[in-house]
C-alpha cells in the first residue's frame, strides 16, 4: 500500500537512505580482536564481475548436451539478451561515473576504471565463446535435426524466386538506405538494432561511398525457405535464411547502378539506463517520460561487427560511433543470437522439454475442475502458501482478484504493480472493479527497468477507468507484489446470532431449573416440576449464580474468536443454530446446575 510523505518526512527518509548507503559502502573499520586473523582484503566479490559469472552459468546450460537441443538454443538466446541488458545498464553506469569524475571505489576494492577493464576482458572472452559455440556446435547440431540456416547460394532456383518475390512485396517497401556524403552526415544508429554497413562504388566516378541499411525489427529475422522434403531420407526439413542475408542478396535494388564492394552486419549497444532526479522532479511521471525519450539517444558503449568486416569499414564504424578498440567486438555472423528465440515456435516437441502444466493448489481444490473455485471460501478455511510456477497462477491469484472484482460484498481493492504482461488479466480485473463502483488503488512502479513505457501506458489506462494510481515512492523502487481486498463479512453477525440463541435458551432453562426448587416450600404443587431434585431453595439459587458466572467466562473465547463462517442458506443456518446453540443452551443449565448442587451438598455448604 502506498504511503504519503509530507516534506519533513521525505527529508528524513532521504537522509536515512543516504546514511544507510554511506555506511554500507564504507569498508569494515573494525579492529581485529586479540588472536583473531584480520579479514582478507579480497573478501568481497565484485558485483559486476559476479554478474558475468552468473551469465556464464547460463552459457554453460546452452553447452550442456544433456539438455534438449532447442532448450540449449533458448539458453544461448537468454545469454545474449542478458548481456545486452548488462551493457545497457551496468556498464553504462560505470562509464557515466567515470565521465562525471565520480570514481568511488567498490567494496571489492576496484575503481570504476579497473572494473571496466575487467568487464571488457571477461565480456570479450564470454561473447567469443558464445558466438563460436553457436556457430560451430549448435547450428550444426540443428542441421543434423533438419533445422537448417541456409545462405543464398545454397538455395535452389525455385526457392530464390519465391524469396525474391517475398522481398519485393514485403521487405523492400520498408527499407530506407541512408548514404553518407557531404550533404548527408553519418546516420543515427538506434541501440540494439541490426544494421548493414555497405560500401558502394560509383562506376562513373570511381568514388566509394558508405551507406547504412537498417534491418526491419518488426519482421521475423528468420525467413522460412520452405518446409521441404529430403528426397533421400523423406524427412521434413525446416530451412531458414536470415533477413540480413536476404537483403544482401538484393542490394542492387537499393543501390541501382552502383557496384556493391562490401556489405557486413553490425550492431550498437547504447546507454539506456534511466537517471531521474526525483527530488527535483515535481511530476515523476512527466520526468520519466522525458527521460525515456532521451534513452534512445544514449552514447554507444559497445559495437558488434562481423569478423569478416574489412579493417577500413571497421575503423570507419568505430570512428563515426565514437567507440574505442576495447568496445569493439568482432564476432562470426550472424550477429545478435537472440534470434534463436524464434526457433521456439517450431513444432519439434522431441527437441524441447516436456511442457509443464501447473496445477491448482490442493488447499484451493482437491481435484482439478473446469468450474472456478471459491477462493474466499478456501482462504477462510486456512492460510494458503502458493509456489509458482508449480501452483497455477490463473486458478489462485488471478481467480482471487477476478472474484474480488465481481463480488458485491467487496468494497475496495489495493494492489502494487511492478511488471505485467501485454494482455494482463490483472489489469482487466482492476478496471472491472473500478467500473463496478469499488474503491481501487494501484501503486504502479514506473521505474521498473525496460518496462517503463508499458507501465506508464497501464497507469494512464487505469486512471481513465477511475482507478486511483500512485507512482511509487520517491527515492525507492517498489518490487514487492501485494493485493489487499476489503470485504464485508458475515462472521460477526453469525457469531452474535449464535450466542444470542444460546443465551435465550440458557436463561429459559436456568429459570425453569431453579424456580420449582425455590418456590416449592411455599407452593408444594411446584415440587412436581423440580425434576433436578435440587437440595434446597438456597442451594438452587447459589448453584445458578455459580453456573452463570462460569458460563459467561466460558463464552468469552467464542465471542472473541467468532464462530466458523460458512456460506449457507439462512434456513440451514437457523436450523444449525437451534440444534447446536439452542439445544446446548437448554441442556447446559440442567446438567451444570445439578452438578454444582451436588458438589455443594457433598461439601456440606448447603
Amino acid at each position: 500500500m502506498a504511503q504519503t510523505f509530507d516534506a519533513p518526512s521525505k527529508a528524513i527518509l532521504r537522509s536515512q537512505i543516504a546514511e544507510h548507503i554511506a555506511e554500507t559502502d564504507k569498508p569494515d573499520k573494525r579492529e581485529p580482536q586479540a588472536g583473531e586473523e584480520p579479514l582478507p582484503a579480497d573478501r568481497y566479490f565484485d558485483r559486476e564481475l559476479s554478474w558475468l559469472k552468473f551469465n556464464q552459468r547460463v552459457l554453460e546450460l546452452a553447452e550442456d548436451e544433456d539438455q534438449p537441443l532447442l532448450e540449449r538454443c533458448n539458453f544461448a538466446a537468454i545469454f545474449a539478451s542478458n548481456l545486452d541488458e548488462f551493457f545497457m545498464v551496468r556498464v553504462a553506469g560505470l562509464k557515466r561515473r567515470i565521465d562525471t569524475g565520480i570514481a568511488v571505489t567498490a567494496a571489492s576494492g576496484l575503481s570504476p576504471r579497473q572494473q571496466l577493464r575487467a568487464i571488457s576482458e571477461q565480456a570479450h572472452r564470454l561473447q567469443n565463446e558464445h558466438a563460436h559455440y553457436v556457430t560451430e556446435k549448435l547450428l550444426p547440431a540443428l542441421a543434423d535435426e533438419h533445422i537448417v540456416l541456409l545462405s543464398w547460394d545454397r538455395l535452389t532456383t525455385t526457392e530464390q524466386e519465391r524469396l525474391s518475390r517475398y522481398y519485393r512485396q514485403q521487405v523492400f517497401p520498408v527499407l530506407t538506405p541512408l548514404a553518407v556524403d557531404p550533404a548527408h552526415p553519418f546516420p543515427y544508429i538506434s541501440g540494439n538494432s541490426l544494421n548493414l554497413a555497405v560500401l558502394v562504388e560509383n562506376p562513373n566516378s570511381g568514388k566509394s561511398h558508405f551507406a547504412r541499411v537498417k534491418i526491419p525489427g518488426n519482421m521475423p529475422r528468420l525467413v522460412p525457405v520452405d518446409d521441404l522434403t529430403d528426397e533421400e531420407s523423406r524427412e521434413e526439413r525446416f530451412g531458414f535464411i536470415t533477413m540480413e542475408n536476404l537483403i544482401i542478396a538484393h542490394l542492387e535494388s537499393l543501390f541501382p547502378g552502383m557496384i556493391i564492394k562490401e556489405a557486413r552486419s553490425f550492431r550498437v549497444t547504447r546507454n539506456e539506463d534511466i537517471d531521474v532526479e526525483e527530488d527535483d522532479a515535481e511530476n515523476l511521471l512527466n520526468a520519466m517520460e522525458k527521460e525515456l525519450l532521451r534513452r534512445r539517444f544514449g552514447p554507444p558503449i559497445r559495437l558488434e561487427i562481423s569478423d569478416a568486416t574489412s579493417p577500413f569499414l571497421s575503423q570507419l564504424l568505430a570512428d563515426q560511433l565514437g567507440v574505442n578498440p576495447e568496445e569493439v567486438y568482432r564476432l562470426p555472423a550472424p550477429l545478435d543470437f537472440t534470434v534463436l528465440f524464434e526457433l521456439q515456435s517450431l513444432d519439434r516437441p522431441d527437441l524441447k522439454n516436456r511442457p509443464f502444466i501447473p496445477t491448482t493448489n490442493r488447499q484451493i481444490a482437491e481435484v482439478e475442475s473446469s468450474r472456478a473455485q471459491d477462493i474466499f471460501a478456501a482462504i477462510r478455511e486456512r492460510d494458503i502458501l502458493l509456489h509458482h510456477p508449480y501452483d497455477s497462477f490463473s486458478t489462485s491469484v488471478q481467480a482471487f482478484l477476478a472474484q474480488a472484482a465481481a463480488d458485491p460484498r467487496v468494497l475496495a481493492i489495493k494492489q502494487t504493480l511492478y511488471r505485467t504482461s501485454s494482455n494482463s488479466p490483472i489489469i482487466d480485473a482492476l478496471i472491472d472493479a473500478a467500473h463496478a463502483g469499488k474503491q481501487v488503488l494501484a501503486l504502479v512502479e514506473i521505474k521498473a527497468r525496460f518496462d517503463e513505457d508499458a507501465n506508464i501506458a497501464w497507469a494512464r489506462k487505469l486512471e481513465r477507468a477511475g482507478v486511483h494510481v500512485v507512482y511509487g515512492i520517491v527515492g525507492l523502487k517498489t518490487h514487492c507484489k501485494l493485493i489487499e481486498v476489503v470485504r464485508i463479512g458475515k462472521q460477526l453477525l453469525m457469531t452474535r446470532g449464535s450466542l444470542t440463541t444460546f443465551s435465550v435458551a440458557n436463561d429459559m432453562a436456568k429459570y425453569f431449573a431453579i424456580i420449582p426448587a425455590l418456590f416449592s416450600p411455599i407452593y408444594p404443587g411446584l415440587g412436581a416440576l423440580n425434576i433436578l431434585g435440587l437440595a434446597s431453595p438456597l442451594s438452587a439459587v447459589l448453584s445458578a449464580i455459580i453456573y452463570n458466572a462460569l458460563v459467561i467466562v466460558a463464552l468469552i473465547p467464542a465471542a472473541l474468536k467468532g464462530v466458523k463462517y460458512r456460506e449457507v442458506p439462512s434456513g440451514q443456518l437457523l436450523t444449525h443454530n437451534l440444534l447446536v446453540w439452542g439445544l446446548g443452551g437448554i441442556v447446559a443449565p440442567f446438567a451444570f446446575i445439578k452438578l454444582i448442587d451436588m458438589l455443594l451438598a457433598f461439601c456440606g455448604i448447603m
